[in-house]
């Protein structure tokens, strides 16, 4: 919890508004939480989705080695990213990703979009695009040196650090534009 919970009283100087803030980002995030884990599951088919779509010559290799459910990933989904980015940049992955969403509540659908700009329309699954992406950015090593989902989970974590919040952006929206048609989620 204080991973999700860091950035909010990072922003907030009264403890109240954080306290408030944290509420309404738990009741978004309460899905990753249940005991039953159906949110998560969600998630994770989501972000295999993307990846066979995206890439079917790495989504085989995730079969061969029975890790094409992303459990690597799990970490990723539940933290929305905290532990892989430094501070600054999951307050920036935050607002993109929440800004994508407000997007959506105010209306701004596909079609609106593509008037406007001529990028990724708004989803609410951008979070799960940028973990799809950073697992994609790393598929000549998962192809080439790993023979087990342990490994693939190991390089995962080692994420910490390693990553470029606008990069990783860049090619989660790109996923967006090519994919968001074929990846709907109830």
């Amino acid at each position: 919890m204080s991973d999700l919970l860091s950035p909010i009283i990072s922003v907030m100087t009264e403890d109240h508004e954080a306290f408030w803030c944290f509420v309404g980002f738990m009741k978004k995030a309460r899905h990753n939480f249940r005991l039953d884990e159906l949110g998560i599951r969600r998630q994770l088919n989501t972000v295999s989705k993307i990846i066979k779509y995206k890439d079917s010559h790495l989504y085989r290799h995730l079969e061969k080695l029975e890790a094409e459910d992303c459990f690597f990933v799990y970490r990723m989904v539940v933290v929305l990213f905290r532990r892989e980015l430094t501070f600054e940049q999951t307050l920036c992955l935050w607002e993109v990703v929440w800004a994508d969403q407000a997007a959506i509540r105010a209306g701004i659908g596909k079609s609106a979009w593509s008037k406007i700009r001529q990028r990724a329309p708004p989803t609410e699954d951008l979070l799960l695009y940028a973990i799809a992406a950073s697992v994609l950015q790393r598929r000549k090593q998962i192809i080439e040196k790993y023979n087990s989902m342990d490994e693939i989970l190991r390089e995962c974590n080692a994420m910490a650090g390693q990553l470029d919040v606008w990069k990783l952006l860049d090619d989660a929206h790109d996923l967006v534009v090519t994919l968001h048609e074929k990846i709907k989620t109830p």
